[in-house]
C-alpha cells in the first residue's frame, strides 16, 4: 500500500500536479507539534510541509474521551396510566388541550398503559365466562395506542380469558404488530411471568405484568412434561381471613350447622378459634377485621423474575391488576401492599395498580414510587361493538335488543353502576422522572374522562378543568397520607414529594 502510493505521488509530481493536500503550505499555527510517529512513513524529501490540519494541536477538552462513570447520567422520564378500555379511535379529535396531552404522553422516554382489552375481529367463540362483560376491540386499536405514545402495555387482567385462548393468542398477535411490548401473558407459566423489555436511547426498560383478579380458566399453567402448559396469564393468589368477635363466631357455626355446611377439624366445638363457611374463613378476634395476605409461592416466584430483570435492565416496572380493596374501595387490599413493597425489596423500580376504576394512594417505599391504583386512563366499555348470548340473558333481554339496551339495562339509565359514580371517571397520567436510577420527581396530571356525556363520547381522556383538576389532587392526598406521601397542588398539576 506504501509502494502505490509512493509511485502515485511521484507521477504526480513528475507531472507537475500537486496531490491533493500534500505539500500545500500550512496556515499559520497549523501543523506546529506534529505528534509522535504521524507521517513516519512518508518518503524522504515527500510531503515536507505538513498538510493542513494534520498534527494540529487540539484544543484542551475536544474529542476527549469522557470515563463512563464521569458522565452525567441521562435523565428518563416515563409516563404511567391505569386501565385503557379502548373501542374508539382517539387520533380523530383535534381539541388543543388533548393534542397538548397527547404530546405529554408522547415525549415521555417511556409510556405504560394496562390493556384491559381483547383485539380480534370475532374469528373466536366467547368463553363460557367472562370477567364482567365480554371485552372486545378492534384490532387497529393497538395502533391508535401507539399512535397516542405508548410504548408497554400490561396484558394480564380479569378480561384476559373471555375469549378463551385463542382470543388471548390473537391480541397478544396484534399487540406485537403495532409495535408495542405486551407482558402478563402467555403460553406456559413460566412464559407468562418472564419480564419483557423495551429498549430505548436513554435506558433498557423491563416490564412484569400479573393479576390479582381473573376468572379461573384464564390462568397459565405448568407441564410436568406429559401434555402441554396450558396458556393464560400470570396470577398473584391470596387469601383472606375475616376477623370476628366472639358473638358473630356463634351466629355463624349456628349458620353452618343449620346448612349443614360442616367442615371436619374447623366446624366443630374443639376449633373455636376457626370456622369456614360459605367459601370464606372465620378467625376469632376482638372486632370484625379483614385480613388478607398474598401466596408466598407466587410472591416468591415473580420476586425472582424482578430479580433476573433487575440485572438485565436499567429500570424495571411491576405491574398488576387487582379489583381487591381494602376498608373502602380507594384503599389497597392488605395483601396488595405486602406485595408492593415486596417487590420493590426485589428490584423494583415502580409498581404500578389498576383494576378498581378509581385511585389509590401513592407511596415511596425505599425511594421507588407505589401507585397503587392509577384508575382509568380510557374507559369505553358501552360501545362494544358485539356482545354473547350470555350478557343479554343475564337481564332477560331478547334477540331484537342491542348493546344500547343491554347498557340502559345494566346501568337503569345511567343511575346506578359506572355512569353514576363520578371518581371512576376521573383519573391522573403520572411521571416519574429517574435520573441514574434515582427517583427525582413525580408530577400528577389530572384527566377527566367525561362523566355525564353520552356514552359513545364519555371515556376518552381531556385534560381536566381547574375545579375538577382540584378535586381529583386534593383526593390523591387524602389517599395517600396513610402512606406518609406529601402531595402539592401547583399549577393544576400535583407534584409528590420524593425524599
Amino acid at each position: 500500500m506504501v509502494r502505490t502510493a509512493w509511485w502515485f505521488l511521484c507521477l504526480l509530481m513528475v507531472a507537475g500536479l500537486p496531490a491533493a493536500g500534500v505539500g500545500a503550505t500550512a496556515p499559520a499555527g497549523v501543523g506546529a507539534t506534529v505528534p509522535a510517529g504521524v507521517g513516519a512513513a512518508v518518503p524522504a524529501g515527500v510531503g515536507a510541509t505538513v498538510p493542513a490540519g494534520v498534527g494540529a494541536t487540539v484544543p484542551a477538552g475536544v474529542g476527549a474521551t469522557v470515563p463512563a462513570g464521569q458522565r452525567p447520567a441521562p435523565e428518563l422520564t416515563m409516563v404511567l396510566t391505569g386501565d385503557s378500555i379502548i373501542t374508539r379511535a382517539l387520533s380523530v379529535y383535534e381539541e388543543p388541550e388533548y393534542l397538548e396531552m397527547i404530546e405529554r404522553i408522547r415525549g415521555a422516554d417511556v409510556a405504560f398503559t394496562n390493556l384491559e382489552m381483547l383485539l380480534h375481529d370475532y374469528e373466536v367463540s366467547p368463553a363460557h365466562q367472562s370477567g364482567g362483560t365480554w371485552m372486545r376491540g378492534d384490532p387497529a386499536m393497538a395502533g391508535e395506542l401507539v399512535w397516542a405514545g405508548f410504548d408497554l402495555v400490561a396484558m394480564a387482567n380479569n378480561h384476559t380469558g373471555d375469549y378463551g385462548v385463542e382470543g388471548m393468542r390473537l391480541t397478544m398477535k396484534h399487540v406485537r404488530e403495532a409495535g408495542l411490548v405486551g407482558a402478563g401473558v402467555g403460553e406456559s407459566l413460566m412464559a407468562a411471568r418472564e419480564a419483557k423489555f423495551l429498549e430505548t436511547a436513554k435506558a433498557r426498560v423491563a416490564l412484569i405484568s400479573m393479576a390479582s383478579t381473573f376468572t379461573a380458566h384464564s390462568v397459565a399453567g405448568r407441564s410436568r412434561g406429559d401434555m402441554p402448559p396450558r396458556p393464560g396469564l400470570s396470577p398473584l393468589r391470596f387469601t383472606t381471613t375475616q376477623i370476628v368477635p366472639p358473638d358473630a363466631m356463634a351466629k355463624l357455626r349456628d349458620a353452618a350447622a343449620a346448612l349443614g355446611q360442616n367442615v371436619p377439624g374447623q366446624n366443630v366445638p374443639e376449633a373455636p378459634q376457626r370456622l369456614r363457611f360459605s367459601g370464606e374463613t372465620y378467625v376469632l378476634g376482638d372486632a370484625l377485621a379483614r385480613r388478607s395476605e398474598p401466596n408466598e409461592q407466587d410472591v416468591a416466584e415473580i420476586a425472582a423474575v424482578v430479580r433476573n430483570a433487575k440485572q438485565l435492565a436499567d429500570y424495571v416496572i411491576v405491574t398488576i391488576h387487582a379489583h381487591e380493596s381494602g376498608a373502602e374501595r380507594m384503599a389497597p387490599a392488605e395483601f396488595l401492599v405486602i406485595f408492593a413493597r415486596a417487590m420493590v425489596d426485589a428490584g423494583a423500580d415502580v409498581f404500578v395498580g389498576h383494576g378498581p376504576h378509581v385511585l389509590r394512594g401513592i407511596e415511596i417505599y425505599q425511594g421507588k414510587p407505589i401507585f397503587y391504583s392509577l384508575g382509568d386512563f380510557i374507559f369505553q366499555n358501552e360501545t362494544l361493538l358485539r356482545l354473547p348470548a350470555e350478557n343479554y340473558q343475564a337481564y332477560d333481554l331478547g334477540a331484537d335488543e342491542h348493546v344500547a339496551d343491554f347498557n340502559d339495562r345494566r346501568y337503569a339509565g345511567d343511575t346506578r353502576g359506572f355512569p353514576s359514580q363520578p371518581e371512576i371517571w376521573e383519573s391522573v397520567i403520572a411521571m416519574p422522572t429517574f435520573r441514574g436510577g434515582e427517583l427525582v420527581s413525580i408530577e400528577l396530571h389530572p384527566i377527566s374522562l367525561q362523566f355525564g356525556a353520552p356514552a359513545w363520547v364519555r371515556g376518552r381522556p381531556l385534560p381536566a378543568e381547574p375545579e375538577l383538576s382540584r378535586k381529583i389532587l386534593d383526593d390523591l392526598i387524602r389517599i395517600s397520607a396513610p402512606f406518609g406521601t406529601t402531595i402539592r397542588a401547583e399549577g393544576g398539576v400535583g407534584v409528590v414529594e420524593v425524599r
